[in-house]
């Protein structure tokens, strides 16, 4: 079928030519879509140090790789090989750039695939996540998507992340000083109803270093 035309179409290519290796991109981000089979499939294919140099490549094809990468990373069968191939590198690399739609694939993409696992967690700190994260998110947190996704990837490098099926709605509370920065996230269950909620508090050290704490308040109540 046309999925497993456009795995080996990558598979087997030689050199990233946008022409040539966009449609085979496009083809899986539609076959993506509510199919977790395919992350399996295209881990298995071996194409993911090509991902990866599609992502370094920084051309017309990073932002579709990006988010091709952000979607597949909600599987774990593919975030458990996003280290070993090149995948997490490249998109830590990505956090440097100033094009806002690609910075909200690639933190969509780190939440992800450290999403409730201690192990791909303490891998993305020890290579510097935290600050990268801080830096896109206070620089752009006039962009409610990008704020909302660098939010829930600091959670989730926390082991803070929302299991309940929940959804968090960020904003940024009154004005302090320019050294601390509080969100107000109120988390949302799937059935309509307010769950809890998270503050996260940034505290600048020194130039570019921030302490970071994050609390969580769950709400209860008896029917």
């Amino acid at each position: 079928d046309s999925l497993n035309a456009a795995i080996v179409a990558i598979s087997v290519t030689t050199e990233l030519f946008v022409e040539e290796l966009e449609p085979h991109i496009e083809t899986l981000l539609t076959g993506v879509q509510g199919k977790s089979s395919i992350a399996e499939q295209v881990v298995e294919s071996g194409i993911l140090p090509v991902l990866a140099q599609a992502l370094r490549r920084k051309s017309a094809l990073t932002i579709h790789t990006a988010r091709l990468v952000a979607e597949l990373s909600r599987e774990v069968s593919f975030s458990n090989s996003c280290f070993e191939t090149g995948i997490v590198s490249a998109l830590l690399t990505l956090l440097f750039s100033e094009n806002q739609e690609l910075l909200l694939h690639v933190s969509r993409a780190i939440g992800r695939i450290c999403c409730n696992s201690n192990l791909q967690q303490e891998r993305l700190l020890r290579l510097g996540a935290l600050p990268s994260l801080v830096s896109v998110l206070l620089q752009y947190c006039e962009n409610d998507a990008l704020l909302s996704s660098c939010l829930q990837a600091l959670c989730n490098l926390a082991d803070m992340g929302e299991e309940d099926g929940s959804t968090v709605v960020w904003e940024k509370k009154g004005h302090f000083d320019k050294e601390v920065h509080v969100f107000h996230g109120t988390m949302w269950h799937s059935c309509g109803f307010v769950s809890g909620a998270k503050v996260v508090q940034l505290n600048q050290q020194s130039q570019g270093q921030y302490l970071v704490s994050i609390e969580m308040f769950q709400k209860s109540s008896t029917l």
